[in-house]
């Protein structure tokens, strides 16, 4: 058996998982996953994290929209299990309603997320919630 086409090819750029959760391109939300049953590492793109999760406590003080981080992440990882438990291939969209971090008008708004099962560093699984646009 003859060795795969790229077994001698130099490696020009190596970006890790490690290296995406450490300089912030992926937020871990393992530790809340876990409440929601989940047992592999999930990370959400800092896209995710900024539009869907993130929130600024001054805004709720001054708009009083009840919204926070921890909550805004569990509504992300509620809607992610609900979709893991349907089943299907290693990727799957679902849909969840969160308020404009703006606060405007409070009312929460459809947002659509794309979670994606593969291997991480290792063979292991992995977790990573998106937007349908990202890869």
């Amino acid at each position: 058996m003859s060795g795969g086409l790229f077994d001698d090819a130099d490696v020009i750029s190596v970006y890790t998982r490690a290296q995406a959760l450490e300089d912030g391109a992926l937020v871990d939300l393992t530790e809340w996953a876990r409440d929601f049953g989940i047992r592999w590492p999930v990370a959400c793109t800092r896209a995710v994290w900024a539009d869907c999760i993130e929130w600024d406590e001054q805004l709720n003080k001054q708009k009083g929209t009840g919204q926070d981080e921890a909550g805004r992440a569990c509504d992300v990882l509620a809607m992610a299990a609900w979709r893991l438990r349907k089943g299907g291939e290693g990727r799957g969209i679902f849909t969840v309603l969160r308020t404009p971090r703006d606060g405007r008008g409070r009312k929460p708004r459809p947002v659509e997320l794309t979670i994606h099962c593969g291997p991480g560093d290792t063979p292991a699984p992995v977790l990573t919630i998106m937007f349908p646009s990202e890869d």
